[in-house]
């Protein structure tokens, strides 16, 4: 049970780890009731942390797989990582718990851990592929009245740092699917979207980033609904979707992540490939 003094917030993660541990709990042929017994515990309390209603604990964690016979290195490593995490709910929450809430946590952890970051942009540049200057014009026009110097300086270095999942050595492969209004929408000016459209067309180069421009000519498509984004993850995670609405944030898994994997597919079928795209790009970048 968590201190008097702890909060927890039930995170993706925290969720994951439960059902996980569920799955191995069952697999293993071991009731509640043999768990609880095992570690002391009432039995409420080891079904509250399978529904991620309370936090497993790192040496929890540890004495269930003992239990359980789950002895592969690997396997426990996973476990283990994923109750850190749980529980931690990663850097993220304790560099910006000032400007961000609690159900914006998974996003950032997603991007670090995704195999593949897709994302269908409908109005505005990707945030992970935002130059300093567009960053700022963006927050501040978001943060309207509510902007500070400390905010603003807060979401734009949230921002920069989620932008390191761009290095090739990261290891995750960003993939984007851009309406063509976003490369034409004036946001602080000409000189502003010139530098905007010139870094773009720099990360293209990269051999992890992927970006695909839908032409304006296109009439009706799979993203007429607004802009989304996908987080491909490792096994045993699933896929995960993820909208943004003026009444909140959505996280979706399986099945019903597989309506935007599909949409994202066919918006790549219908965008420029990217020799296409990086001339539209640059073409637009030289009207500025």
């Amino acid at each position: 049970m968590p201190a008097k003094n702890e909060s927890f917030v039930q995170t993706l993660r925290a969720q994951w780890l439960g059902q996980q541990m569920r799955e191995l709990r069952e697999q293993r042929g071991f009731t509640l009731k043999r768990a609880a017994e095992f570690l002391e515990r009432d039995l409420s309390s080891v079904a509250r942390w399978e529904r991620a209603e309370w936090p497993f604990r790192r040496g929890v964690v540890v004495s269930l797989l003992d239990l359980y016979g789950e002895h592969d290195p690997a396997t426990r490593a996973h476990f283990i990582q994923l109750a850190e995490d749980a529980w931690r709910t990663d850097r993220w929450d304790d560099d910006y718990d000032e400007i961000v809430d609690a159900s914006f946590i998974d996003f950032p952890w997603l991007e670090t851990r995704a195999e593949q970051i897709c994302s269908f942009d409908a109005m505005l540049m990707p945030g992970l592929m935002q130059t300093p200057e567009y960053a700022e014009a963006v927050i501040r026009n978001a943060e309207g009245k509510r902007a500070t110097p400390f905010s603003v300086a807060k979401w734009m270095q949230l921002r920069l740092d989620r932008q390191r999942v761009l290095e090739p050595e990261f290891g995750v492969t960003v993939s984007a699917v851009l309406d063509e209004s976003v490369l034409r929408r004036p946001v602080g000016g000409p000189a502003l979207m010139r530098g905007q459209l010139t870094h773009l067309g720099e990360l293209l180069r990269r051999p992890n980033v992927d970006v695909r421009v839908l032409p304006a000519t296109i009439g009706l498509h799979p993203g007429l609904d607004g802009s989304f984004w996908l987080f491909k993850m490792p096994k045993p995670y699933p896929e995960v979707a993820y909208a943004e609405t003026l009444g909140g944030r959505l996280f979706m898994e399986s099945p019903k992540s597989r309506r935007y994997a599909e949409a994202y597919a066919r918006l790549q079928q219908i965008a420029l490939d990217p020799s296409g795209s990086a001339k539209l790009i640059a073409t637009i970048a030289e009207e500025r």
